[in-house]
């Protein structure tokens, strides 16, 4: 039942490699076990609480999407449903309002699992009237002892993580399965472009897939380049673009070919590239 999942996981995911070769050994060890508890042979059940980590759009959402329902599949969790949440939805700002605010996170996710991203800002040891780790508190306890109805994933920056984890042993001592999202190659991210334009019925018309690669090649050096996610928004600016080039030239019968097609023009009139052609060169 978990091979169908993780399938369409090697299918809908570009590249991570080391992520569904991790994720293929958990569920070997889910599967090995499950067949041990059918045939008597007992032992404790594994620990599942699992560290996502590594910088934004390089999947993490989306794999613990799909951990779920191989959890849920093998019947490790009811449900195998997805609860997403930070730290605003976990701590309160006065006394009294965090533990009511996490445990009721706590009673969406049971049966399924809980994905606290960035959660290093549960602890801000530096603010002494800081509720985040009363929260934390409550975590630890039901991390333990409901950990065969809740699966808990903590996900953020690998450096902040790791700091975090120094700084909570308890925390620590919990998480089975620390998994490291790689950031995408050029290459990858520009196949990941094109399965978001084929999603919707676009495509690259001719040149416009080079220029796309010319875009990423600039792109990915820039700040806050965020993987996956900075090529959905520069896919969404360039169909705005073609929207409006179109719209343009409204007086005469679009084709469907026109309709679905992002142009050259489409990607080049990007900031990215704009601001290249403005920048002073050093050979002049």
């Amino acid at each position: 039942q978990a091979d169908a999942v993780i399938d369409e996981l090697d299918r809908d995911l570009v590249g991570l490699a080391p992520v569904k070769a991790r994720i293929r050994d958990i569920a070997a060890l889910l599967v090995i076990d499950r067949l041990r508890m059918n045939l008597g042979l007992e032992a404790q059940a594994p620990s599942l609480h699992m560290s996502f980590t590594g910088n934004p759009g390089t999947g993490k959402t989306t794999v613990a999407l799909r951990m779920a329902q191989i959890l849920n599949r093998l019947g490790y969790v009811r449900k195998g449903h997805l609860v997403a949440v930070t730290r605003d939805d976990l701590v309160g700002q006065y006394i009294g309002h965090t533990a009511p605010k996490t445990r009721e996170v706590l009673k969406r996710a049971m049966g399924g699992v809980l994905f606290i991203d960035e959660a290093y800002y549960l602890y801000r040891p530096e603010n002494e009237r800081d509720y985040g780790q009363e929260a934390i508190e409550i975590l630890l306890q039901v991390m333990e002892n409901q950990r065969d109805d809740l699966v808990v994933i903590l996900a953020g920056y690998k450096d902040r993580m790791d700091t975090f984890f120094r700084s909570n042993p308890g925390m620590s001592s919990r998480i089975a399965h620390h998994l490291d999202f790689p950031d995408y190659a050029p290459a990858e991210l520009l196949l990941i472009a094109e399965r978001l334009l084929a999603q919707q019925n676009y495509r690259f018309a001719a040149g416009a897939r080079e220029a796309f690669a010319e875009y990423l090649a600039q792109r990915t050096g820039q700040p806050n380049f965020a993987n996956a996610r900075s090529v959905r928004n520069a896919l969404d600016r360039a169909r705005l673009r073609q929207a409006s080039r179109l719209f343009a030239d409204r007086e005469r019968r679009l084709t469907a070919e026109e309709l679905s097609s992002i142009a050259p023009s489409d990607i080049r009139a990007s900031r990215v590239f704009q601001a290249a052609l403005a920048a002073p060169n050093p050979k002049t």
